[in-house]
């Protein structure tokens, strides 16, 4: 959706969807961004919920000289970013959402700080409403080193795990600095060579993470043979406050590309009945079937993280292989339009000959391409 107005350089957005993308993209262009009406129509609690007004006070941490103006219904905020500071940061995540929600905007601002991001996040590590630790980890970390060419200094270490509803989790990310990204010409996923995998459990018993092991290994090891699954089992104060058990797959090709799916049992609040172990094995193998079907250079939930990249990349053609684009990531396009004025070329690849006709695998593919706007760090020392 498009801004509704602009006032000089301050865009005015309405409503609460696609808050986070829209205050990432205002902290990297320096635009001033306006966001009205927000749950507005919800009687019983409109406004910005506990979890959204964390993320921002998250952005505040990283940040030099940010200006917030809420009014006290919450219904309106005005986000004047400052500079791109980085450095150590503690922070107290909401437990109405995963860590992941937060760890997604620092993967997205890290590279352009002006010191070494190093962030000790606590809160909840695995949830199903955010990617979960072990997810961003496989997936997003294996994008971002595409084009920082040198990954050392790049970190994601799980502390201690926690699980919805009361989390108790914590993790700490270290990411390096880059005065520029680079531009990319990634057009081939390879083929898939291996699967890995975590299973967690933390105050349950360990024979659910077993069950879960053995039926997940059961559908995979029907493609191919080098299937290996981790079990991590915590008990005491290394197990966060709530029981609780789930499972991450990833999937790596031949050509570095990493899907990853991840799937946890329900909570209380969630269900009455309590989740099958064997179910949540078969569920989680079928989602991380349908990410390869999909296809593509990234994995399906970080498509606007590679978007983000090549458009802020050097000032040379990138061209980005992905399956079929999700809604979140249409949406974080218009954004990019409205923040950096670029747009994208997007076109379904064609085989050239008879071959490759037979070599498409999975889905529909989709080939975007762009002219990297040369973006630079300001913020990073020169040495």
């Amino acid at each position: 959706m498009p801004p509704i107005a602009q006032e000089g350089n301050c865009l005015i957005y309405r409503g609460s969807n696609f808050l986070k993308q829209r205050l990432i993209l205002a902290c990297l262009s320096g635009k001033p961004v306006k966001i009205n009406q927000i749950r507005s129509e919800d009687e019983s609690a409109p406004g910005l919920r506990e979890y959204e007004i964390s993320l921002i006070r998250l952005l505040d941490k990283i940040t030099n000289g940010t200006k917030i103006e809420l009014n006290p219904a919450g219904t309106s905020v005005m986000f004047s970013p400052g500079l791109l500071h980085g450095g150590q940061i503690h922070h107290d995540c909401c437990v109405q959402r995963g860590i992941g929600y937060y760890l997604d905007a620092l993967i997205a601002l890290g590279p352009f700080c002006k010191n070494p991001l190093h962030c000790t996040l606590r809160g909840v590590t695995n949830s199903k409403d955010s990617p979960s630790v072990d997810h961003i980890k496989g997936a997003a970390l294996s994008l971002l080193k595409r084009f920082l060419l040198v990954d050392e200094g790049l970190e994601l270490k799980v502390v201690r795990r926690g699980v919805a509803p009361l989390g108790g989790g914590e993790i700490s990310f270290r990411c390096p600095v880059r005065k520029s990204l680079r531009a990319i010409q990634f057009q081939s996923q390879g083929m898939v060579k291996r699967i890995r995998g975590t299973v967690y459990a933390c105050k349950v018993s360990p024979a659910m993470a077993n069950r879960t092991v053995e039926a997940a290994k059961g559908c995979m090891l029907k493609f191919l043979p080098d299937v290996y699954i981790y079990t991590d089992q915590n008990k005491g104060k290394m197990s966060g406050n709530s029981p609780g058990f789930g499972i991450c797959l990833l999937a790596e090709t031949t050509d570095g590309v990493v899907f990853a799916a991840d799937c946890s049992s329900n909570t209380r609040e969630e269900s009455d009945t309590p989740t099958i172990p064997e179910d949540l094995g078969q569920e989680v193998a079928m989602r991380l079937l349908d990410e390869i079907y999909r296809g593509g250079c990234v994995d399906s939930s970080y498509q606007w993280l590679a978007a983000l990249y090549i458009a802020l990349g050097q000032k040379h053609v990138s061209k980005f292989l992905t399956g079929a684009l999700s809604t979140y990531t249409v949406h974080f396009l218009q954004h990019l339009r409205d923040f950096f004025s670029i747009t994208f070329k997007l076109e379904n690849p064609e085989a050239e000959d008879e071959d490759e006709l037979e070599d498409v695998r999975g889905a529909q593919k989709v080939l975007m391409a762009c002219v990297g706007i040369g973006y630079t760090n300001i913020n990073k020392r020169v040495t």
